[in-house]
């Protein structure tokens, strides 16, 4: 945590919650589902210093008692920084499964089209460490 003044405010940031998901698959379909209950949602993105890439989704904790407005970080951790160049991830689910795509440009017909925001550099409020 650290502090900080800023005129006669006093402003307290804290490190997000990290929370690891296993895939980005899941990160794209917790953001769909954000997406789908009619809230905007976007994939924050940066390069580590040893070139891996960071998908991240911030979300806050609503629903469990003292831990309630907790700043989550959901994310993902990917070493393919040559496979994963795109704008957007669209995320399709069907009877026959779900599909998830990395794309240059929009949006698809039946598709959920989440923005991937590209981050010049890790912001000061995410964890000093992401594994």
């Amino acid at each position: 945590m650290e502090e900080k003044k800023e005129g006669e405010k006093k402003i307290i940031i804290k490190e997000l919650m990290p929370i690891k998901v296993k895939s980005l698959k899941d990160l794209a379909r917790l953001a769909a589902s954000v997406v789908m209950m009619g809230q905007s949602a976007y994939i924050l993105k940066y390069v580590t210093d040893d070139g891996k890439i960071i998908f991240g989704f911030l979300a806050v904790f609503r629903d469990f008692y003292n831990l309630y407005g907790i700043p989550l970080l959901y994310y993902y951790v990917d070493d393919y920084k040559e496979s994963l160049d795109g704008n957007f991830i669209l995320v399709k689910t069907e009877e026959r499964g779900e599909r998830v795509e990395i794309s240059k440009g929009g949006s698809r017909p039946g598709w959920i089209s989440i923005p991937l925001i590209s981050l010049a550099e890790k912001p000061a409020f995410f964890p000093k460490e992401l594994k």
